[in-house]
């Protein structure tokens, strides 16, 4: 009997044990967001179509304003991008003659586009024009080099936020060039923070499309009959800076994505972001 009960103890522990050497390599397997995502997130990422050159946006992104010159576009057909670097608080811009040149291959720029595109980029071919502060742009890529301490933020420009009468849709590329190591352990706000020194995200966009609704609703005329009086009315959804995800949640439900950064939290609806700090709303989109 004493034999039996020791070989069903082993049982049950070699079963214990398994079942918590599961739950080890299935919370192992469960790894954190990095950096590349948790920056795509906070910044939606437009999507360029090079075959339909009038209209070169397919899809738009967050709106960001430019904080620093010394930013030089190239249009958009141009096979060389003109980098910048950002370090040390400062704008390093690229050479005076980066993009005042003839396309650096015509074959490669064939195979990449259309050929109604390459004819109006032939057309539109310029010398490098400088993106000035205040210009507002999307940004086209994110890419993290954690070795090399770096991120490299792909733009191009808003010409429908920037109000041009001849749309350029001028394209650039910022380096933003960190300490040895300082990007395998630095936090996504300080990050973001220093992005924010040279790309600044415009939060009135989101604010008026958000409010846009409400201003159609009120301007609709009253129906004959008084059929308008007997319907009733639509309650206003706010938000304000400081309420609690709970508060949130209330007025405008349940969102799409929620992203978790820890101290940081971010919402994302159909046409609205919302981050939270520390459980207070700290900024919307």
């Amino acid at each position: 009997m004493q034999r039996k009960f020791q070989i069903g103890v082993r049982v049950v522990g070699m079963l214990g044990a398994g079942i918590l050497s599961c739950s080890v390599a299935m919370a192992q397997d469960a790894a954190p967001p990095s950096l590349k995502e948790q920056l795509e997130a906070q910044y939606n990422l437009a999507t360029v179509n090079l075959d339909s050159p009038q209209t070169p946006i397919s899809a738009p992104g967050t709106v960001l304003v430019l904080q620093k010159d010394g930013i030089l576009g190239v249009p958009l057909g141009n096979a060389k991008v003109c980098t910048s670097r950002y370090q040390d608080a400062k704008v390093q811009a690229p050479s005076d003659t980066c993009g005042n040149g003839k396309k650096a291959n015509a074959l490669h720029t064939l195979a990449r586009l259309s050929a109604a595109a390459y004819a109006v980029s032939k057309v539109t071919e310029s010398k490098a024009h400088p993106l000035k502060t205040g210009d507002k742009v999307y940004p086209t890529k994110i890419d993290v080099d954690l070795e090399g301490s770096k991120i490299a933020f792909g733009i191009i420009e808003c010409d429908s936020c920037n109000g041009v009468s001849q749309p350029s849709s001028l394209k650039s590329e910022v380096v933003f060039q960190f300490a040895d190591g300082y990007l395998k352990t630095a936090g996504v706000p300080e990050v973001e923070d220093t992005i924010g020194q040279v790309f600044a995200i415009d939060n009135s966009s989101a604010q008026q499309d958000s409010s846009q609704p409400a201003a159609q609703a009120g301007d609709q005329p009253a129906q004959a009959g008084g059929q308008a009086d007997q319907q009733p009315q639509q309650q206003t959804k706010t938000i304000q800076l400081g309420m609690t995800p709970d508060q949130v949640e209330t007025a405008l439900g349940q969102p799409d994505k929620k992203v978790d950064l820890g101290a940081k939290k971010i919402y994302v609806y159909k046409d609205l972001k919302v981050t939270f700090a520390d459980g207070k709303v700290s900024d919307v989109q």
